[in-house]
């Protein structure tokens, strides 16, 4: 055994260095004034070193040899005549090897103390900059600076196979008022996979965990994280945003909404030769490539995608993230990514992400029990754990994560020029009681059933990212009558710019399911919604929601035979987008998908060999088209004024007749909507202006797979008195079909 020198810390110092449990480890490592005798000494932990020497950097000289105190490989020794700090290297000799390696216990705290203050007051929005992990240059020295919130951890170590994954190398340094763990490691660069070792409170190692912050994982089923290359991304949508942050008002534009889900769009047929993405899944720049041009030949406003922020299961489709700052690694990096955006701005097309502020997994890498102590999470399992989904729920009261969640909004926005964020389950966010019987759940300090933490982080979010990017969306899936949700935070609301009118798709799909022959009894299933359809600012969602879970596909969901179930389908459709509400369709839906979507495989997109399923694909591609060209159909769609009923009452023929109406000076739009297979003849409707009714749109066009019954471009009023209306047109209405009329006012 190697002869040993006396170290100058006492034994329990030099045990604690040796055993890891060293509470402050960057006061003892690294290079100190010489506790007694003046000068410097430098103390370096190597397990598995035979030798280490001091090397000045500026001039590759010897300055000295250190000594092993303790023989798991603590080294210690003074440097000479050396007064002031310099810039050193270690010569480390192992038993196979030799290296030199720059001391990571060298460098001071990186970290900025209002950086640190204003997370946690729970206002700091762009904590991204700084925590997780960063490139960066110190002292002219290349290398990588982690940064992690661990309050509750006795230590913290960033490991990967930079250390052999050993959590004896590179023990961080801690801000105790912050609970906020760093380290600066020399030479660590991109591609580097790494995870934190965390002994907690009682010094118990946990799992190794991921970066919450990290900006890549690894691809699923590995679960660590990677550092990345800070970015030399050149954008091209600089006239995009600009237009979008000083222009775009989407209360008053058209916005149709694709839903995609990024796996099962479209597949490649061949497997890949390389094992960089999965063997069949279109990577980020090949959906650029097929995707947004489909979505842009479609009529499409918005392209709107499934979570994209890390996940390790498939098939929770990205709605229980882990890595909730890393694009998925299945279909490649953050700078493909950002491709993909890019691509989306330059053909026009607004990319909308769902967002996931809800609940995350349990799964054991991920940020449950981070620490060892309920960190992200609420440690009472009646608000912190989510019944339904088997989650965990974040404790919204916790400022740290308030500037967790608000920065991972604003992330989005800043660093991938996101147009909008979809918030998922924003109900199971607002109430305390939410899918929880009596004596489940937890009162506010009111008393009452409101999440009162997760009302002010939906409000801090929806503030923060309309301050920031004036232009984009927020939209909330809200499935409750929470009052306000669209309106803005300092009128009591919510602060969202829209909200999905869970209820008018609901019972519009109930109506639709029902035979013709007893649609009669049910009338107002069609016409309830307007009722409140101006109290938010709607979006009409057929998402996936929609078409999974046994609940068929759109197609199937139609009474009837075959065509019977398209022109069901068809006229169903006409009614949306000619609804009050901006429009959302998710993927399939628009050429009648017939099975269920299923996430493990593409669409079914040879169904398009067969006419119905093409018409019905050019219908929505028309629909789309004349929703945008027709102001009346989209100017006022969050306005009650845009809005008129002509008949709402005629439950017997199961038909609606209703105006749009634009802004002033804007044409108004008729619409006819027959909802049984009967068609009519000389069908009298009146109208309030005089003048030609020119038929744009007709859901039952022989192009789109219809009988092509119809009124031959158009029809002129006559100025006969009719159901309170000082005009009357007589239309030929064909079965099971929506038609959309201009006027064209007489000269």
């Amino acid at each position: 055994m190697k002869n040993l020198a006396k170290s100058l810390l006492d034994n329990e110092e030099v045990s604690a260095i040796v055993n890891v449990k060293h509470r402050d480890i960057f006061s003892v490592l690294g290079i100190h004034k010489h506790p007694t005798a003046g000068g410097l000494i430098v103390r370096a932990f190597l397990p598995e070193a035979l030798s280490v020497e001091v090397i000045e950097t500026k001039t590759n000289a010897l300055v000295a040899e250190l000594s092993q105190v303790n023989q798991a490989g603590l080294f210690e020794g003074k440097l000479g005549r050396k007064r002031n700090v310099f810039d050193y290297r270690l010569r480390v000799v192992y038993k196979n090897e030799t290296v030199i390696v720059d001391d990571p216990y060298r460098y001071p705290s990186l970290l900025k103390s209002e950086d640190l203050y204003l997370f946690c007051e729970g206002t700091h929005e762009q904590t991204y900059q700084w925590m997780g992990s960063h490139e960066k240059a110190v002292d002219n020295v290349k290398g990588t600076h982690f940064v992690v919130w661990a309050p509750d951890a006795s230590r913290v170590s960033v490991v990967g196979d930079f250390n052999f994954w050993d959590g004896r190398h590179h023990v961080m340094r801690k801000h105790p008022g912050s609970g906020v763990w760093e380290i600066f490691l020399p030479n660590v660069s991109a591609d580097a996979s790494y995870k934190y070792e965390i002994s907690d409170k009682h010094e118990q190692i946990q799992p190794l965990k991921a970066d919450p912050y990290t900006f890549s994982m690894q691809l699923a089923p590995e679960t660590a994280s990677k550092v990345i290359q800070n970015s030399a991304y050149q954008w091209q949508d600089a006239k995009w945003m600009s237009e979008r942050d000083s222009s775009s008002n989407h209360y008053h534009g058209a916005v149709s909404i694709y839903e995609v889900h990024l796996g099962s769009w479209k597949r490649n047929a061949d497997n890949r030769a390389d094992n960089s993405h999965s063997p069949s899944y279109l990577t980020y720049r090949e959906l650029a490539e097929q995707l947004v041009p489909y979505v842009v030949e479609m009529g499409f406003t918005h392209l709107q995608l499934m979570p994209v922020s890390e996940y390790p299961f498939d098939g929770s489709w990205g709605y229980q993230p882990i890595g909730l700052f890393a694009p998925t690694a299945r279909f490649g990096s953050a700078e493909d990514f950002k491709y993909f955006v890019d691509c989306c701005h330059s053909a026009g097309i607004g990319l909308l992400l769902d967002w996931v502020p809800g609940h995350f997994p349990t799964d054991e890498h991920g940020t449950g029990k981070f620490d060892g102590s309920c960190l992200y999470e609420h440690e009472d399992l009646r608000k912190g754990f989510h019944p339904d989904w088997k989650t965990l729920i974040y404790n919204y009261g916790r400022s740290e994560v308030q500037s967790y969640l608000l920065s991972n909004a604003i992330y989005w926005l800043d660093q991938y020029h996101i147009d909008g964020l979809r918030v998922d389950a924003v109900a199971s966010m607002l109430y305390l009681d939410y899918s929880r019987e009596a004596g489940e759940w937890l009162p506010n300090v009111h008393g009452g059933r409101e999440n009162l933490e997760a009302i002010d982080v939906l409000q801090k979010v929806n503030t923060r990212s309309y301050a920031k990017h004036p232009g984009v969306m927020m939209i909330a899936e809200e499935s409750t009558a929470w009052p306000g949700v669209s309106k803005p935070v300092d009128g009591g609301g919510l602060g969202f710019g829209f909200k999905w009118n869970m209820g008018w798709m609901n019972d519009t799909l109930k109506y639709m399911e029902r035979d013709p022959i007893y649609r009669q009894h049910h009338h107002s299933e069609m016409t309830f919604g307007l009722v409140y359809s101006f109290s938010e600012n709607f979006v009409l969602p057929i998402s996936h929601d929609e078409v999974v879970h046994g609940k068929g596909s759109l197609l199937n969901k139609m009474p009837g035979d075959d065509w019977q179930k398209f022109a069901n389908l068809r006229a169903y459709y006409g009614f949306m987008w000619t609804h009050p509400g901006k429009k959302l369709l998710f993927m399939g839906c628009e050429f009648a998908q017939r099975a269920e979507w299923n996430h493990d495989q593409s669409l079914d997109w040879h169904l398009l060999e067969h006419d119905s399923h093409k018409g019905m694909q050019t219908l929505i591609k028309d629909l789309n088209h004349t929703y945008r060209n027709i102001p009346a159909l989209h100017e006022l769609d969050c306005d009650g004024s845009g809005f008129e009923w002509l008949d709402s009452q005629n439950s017997a023929q199961s038909i609606l007749v209703y105006l749009r109406k634009g802004q002033a000076g804007t044409a108004p739009a008729l619409v006819v909507v027959n909802l049984t297979p009967t068609s009519y003849e000389n069908f009298s409707v009146g109208v309030p202006q005089p003048g030609f009714y020119r038929e744009c749109l007709n859901t039952d066009s022989s192009i789109y797979g219809g009988s092509n019954v119809g009124n031959s471009g158009g029809v002129n009023s006559v100025n006969e008195a009719y159901a309170g209306q000082a005009n009357k047109v007589s239309l030929s209405v064909p079965p099971l079909a929506t038609m959309i009329f201009e006027l064209q006012q007489n000269d």
